[in-house]
């Protein structure tokens, strides 16, 4: 897979910053984030939901991570990611 981009600025068309994914892909608009335990404070749950909405918003598709997914070197986490590259229109090998 390639390389993500880290805590890289989301700036729509007329230069206005959003917000920073734990990890990207600027060219095929997928942002990565960490979900950790402070993520179900209501408070943050909803920071979360504006973030997702944002996301859409920007054309961009959100991947979420979490503990759970990070488990068995992280198979699941890879499968996610590399799903939504795909779906994105990266090919592997290129």
């Amino acid at each position: 897979m390639p390389e993500p981009e880290l805590n890289a600025a989301v700036i729509d068309s007329t230069g206005l910053r959003h917000h920073e994914p734990d990890l990207s892909y600027r060219k095929y608009r997928i942002g990565i984030e960490y979900e950790g335990e402070h993520h179900g404070e209501e408070g943050q749950i909803v920071r979360d939901i504006a973030r997702s909405e944002r996301y859409t918003a920007l054309g961009w598709t959100e991947i979420r991570i979490s503990k759970r997914h990070m488990m068995d070197d992280g198979k699941q986490a890879v499968s996610k990611v590399r799903t939504a590259l795909v779906q994105a229109g990266w090919r592997p090998g290129r």
